[in-house]
């Protein structure tokens, strides 16, 4: 059914054109899986039927670029990741500093942590700077991901030594760290060797703005 709207109209429905008519906890462990019964407002009126949706409740992230105006150089991550078994491919990614935060913690204290646990930087809050936050798969996970960039110095921090590896055993982190030029990153994405959504947007936004950083980062030294 082809329904016509005023172009300008976009996100016309809000958080009271639904209807919760149900929600029960299915699986509570590492993460949460809930299931809803939903119904809400249709476009050419009236309201759906009620609608059955699992939805998997991981809570929010803090994603962060660490980047080397200076030196024109980035950090990523190599670490094991279980959703990415697979036949033929390895469940080891290439993927900037991460980590879940509670509603208690604000984005930037979590940068910080993170960045500190799993790649032995330090980032003061005020050298970091907020990108944007994006829902990673919405059509049945709650996650928002709060994106970041930090200014840091890879000459000084301990980042290359392969033999060292970060991360909080307690939570099974097995971490390496790779320092390398912001095109040998970006020759990586090129190639398909990052295939996680956070860090491939990441990239893609540091290709477009990274002359900005410079600027930025470096006139102020």
């Amino acid at each position: 059914m082809k329904v016509k709207f005023k172009p300008d109209a976009l996100l016309r429905f809000k958080q009271d054109d639904i209807k919760i008519h149900r929600k029960r906890n299915m699986h509570e462990g590492f993460f949460q899986l809930n299931e809803y019964h939903i119904s809400h407002k249709l476009f050419a009126g009236g309201e759906s039927k009620v609608l059955i949706r699992e939805v998997f409740e991981r809570g929010d992230a803090v994603v962060l670029i660490p980047y080397d105006p200076i030196e024109d150089k980035v950090l990523l991550l190599e670490q094991f990741r279980p959703g990415a078994i697979r036949e033929d491919e390895s469940p080891w990614l290439l993927e900037f500093v991460a980590g879940m935060f509670s509603e208690l913690e604000k984005p930037e204290e979590v940068a910080v942590r993170e960045a500190k646990e799993e790649a032995n930087l330090t980032i003061a809050i005020n050298n970091l700077l907020p990108v944007m936050n994006y829902f990673s798969s919405p059509g049945g996970m709650s996650e928002r991901i709060y994106l970041f960039v930090g200014r840091v110095d890879l000459t000084s921090n301990n980042t290359n030594n392969e033999l060292v590896s970060y991360g909080l055993a307690e939570e099974g982190e097995d971490i390496l760290t790779h320092v390398m030029s912001k095109d040998a990153a970006m020759d990586l994405l090129a190639e398909g060797k990052v295939s996680n959504a956070a860090t491939i947007i990441g990239l893609q936004w540091l290709a477009m703005n990274y002359h900005k950083l410079q600027h930025l980062w470096c006139d102020d030294k």
